[in-house]
């Protein structure tokens, strides 16, 4: 009772209050309009899948002697012997799904249907549909479904996410835990959320519950229009604790489209590895901040190399999109058109440079192509130094330090065989076998010029060196390594 009281009072001392800035807005007084009007578009997926594995089960294991070892014996005999039951049986899921095509075009979560033998679509009025698979993305956790419908369906329409701010309201509905047309609400919590799901990672975060069984269902703005599909959670019990995340629309549309008119995704393609762009990189590439994404592999023959991108570029802009970290790049490069020329701003040794590169398309499980393989002439007694400001010992790379450590044959440069435990290269994850391939953007083939550019640096009166580090088996990757005083 208490708290009702000072509930309304709060409320009524707010009322007085002439001064109220022009940025607060009320909570919507309800969401039952916008809730009627939404959920008949809204579906609950079922799937059913045959499997073949254990459903019995196991005798627990009890000590020799124990009293209860003659009862487990006697129970599990009954059961079958304690043997695991191998015989197929199906398996049950439940998941969300929203209607964007009258004609009966579902949308749903990738995981929702993977691995179905059945799907079927349970709509809001009690009517029952089998669903057949028009397309999946596993890399956005999409799939688009069709139902031939008796009359005409009533669907849905997608928003612009990008226009959605945090503390905006959103509304979701679903099937959380079989449930059936489940309406909750929220807010924008953040965008932009990257939770390591997949490389396009970009999720809008809400507090609407969300819960099992609400993958693959809308989140709707307070227009009525679907700015998210519901996907994930972060819950340590299964149940929502107010963390919930969404695909964007305008992530999601892309992917739809191509499902609908492929069958599958068509992604544009650079052909570069990349990775972030630190502090301690960006001050040793001279930059004023760290942004963009640094390039730290090219594959061979790909767009980037045909372009003229080289490792150790940092990409500025792809397409006059500005690229302000790593993470957007694969992003804006999948959602380009194939085949399309475009600009590329980059950074290369403290000057920017735009390049005309050619959009390839990317294919799934593209990988470094391969490529010359031949081993260089053997030296027989390779040169060595020990760096002792990085904590490292170098040798020429010759066939018997290949051969020990299996070093790629495209690898070239100076190899490190040792590496001091407590030096500033081993805080960075440099290991002996690890091959450094260029300091400080210039590319070394011998130990002796790893220490000649590393002298000039210190003369220069630099605290660090950016390396490019290739692994055994040719990965690279740019560290930055302070010189130990």
């Amino acid at each position: 009772m208490g708290a009702v009281a000072l509930a309304v009072a709060v409320v009524g001392t707010a009322s007085f209050d002439t001064q109220t800035p022009a940025y607060a807005r009320g909570a919507p007084d309800s969401f039952a309009d916008l809730s009627d009007a939404l959920i008949d578009s809204v579906v609950n997926i079922s799937t059913s899948q045959r499997v073949t594995g254990s459903r019995g089960i196991p005798m627990p294991q009890v000590p020799e002697g124990s009293p209860f070892e003659e009862f487990f014996e006697e129970f599990f005999n009954q059961e079958g012997n304690g043997e695991q039951d191998q015989r197929p049986r199906r398996v049950n899921s439940l998941g969300s799904g929203f209607i964007i095509d009258e004609s009966g075009i579902i949308i749903t979560n990738n995981h929702v249907i993977a691995d179905a033998d059945e799907i079927v679509a349970n709509f809001n009025d009690g009517t029952k549909l089998p669903a057949e698979l028009i397309g999946r993305d596993e890399k956005t956790d999409l799939a688009v479904l069709r139902v031939q419908p008796a009359e005409p369906l009533k669907a849905l329409k997608f928003g612009d996410s990008d226009s959605l701010r945090v503390g905006d309201w959103v509304l979701a509905i679903g099937n959380p835990f079989g449930l059936g047309g489940t309406v909750t609400a929220g807010i924008v919590s953040a965008r932009n959320r990257d939770i390591n799901a997949g490389p396009y990672d970009s999720f809008i975060q809400t507090d609407a519950s969300i819960n099992r069984g609400n993958s693959g269902g809308p989140l709707f703005n307070m227009d009525g229009e679907v700015v998210g599909v519901n996907t994930a959670i972060i819950s340590p019990s299964g149940g929502s604790i107010g963390i919930g995340f969404a695909v964007p629309a305008n992530i999601a549309q892309n992917v739809i489209d191509q499902l609908i008119e492929f069958g599958e995704t068509r992604r544009g393609w650079l052909g570069v590895r990349i990775q972030s762009v630190t502090d301690d990189i960006a001050e040793s590439l001279g930059m004023a901040s760290a942004s963009g994404a640094l390039v730290a592999g090219v594959s061979e023959d790909g767009p980037a190399e045909e372009g003229g991108i080289e490792t150790g570029d940092v990409i500025l802009e792809f397409d006059g999109k500005p690229v302000t970290e790593m993470r957007q790049l694969p992003r804006i490069v999948a959602n380009t058109s194939i085949g399309k020329d475009v600009d590329v701003k980059v950074l290369r040794k403290g000057e920017e440079l735009t390049l005309r590169v050619n959009v390839g398309r990317l294919e799934e499980g593209e990988e470094l192509a391969s490529l010359d393989t031949e081993d260089e002439p053997a030296e027989e007694q390779p040169d060595s130094t020990t760096v002792s400001a990085l904590g490292l010992d170098l040798s020429d790379l010759n066939d018997e330090l290949r051969e020990r450590y299996s070093i790629d044959g495209t690898v070239a440069g100076a190899i490190i065989t040792e590496v001091d435990p407590d030096g500033p290269a081993a805080e960075r994850q440099i290991r002996a076998g690890d091959v450094v391939v260029e300091v400080a953007q210039e590319k070394v083939s011998s130990a002796a010029d790893v220490r000649e550019q590393l002298d000039s640096l210190k003369d220069k009166g630099r605290k660090s060196a950016l390396l490019l580090i290739a692994n055994p088996a040719g990965e690279l990757r740019f560290v930055v390594v302070p010189f130990d005083e």
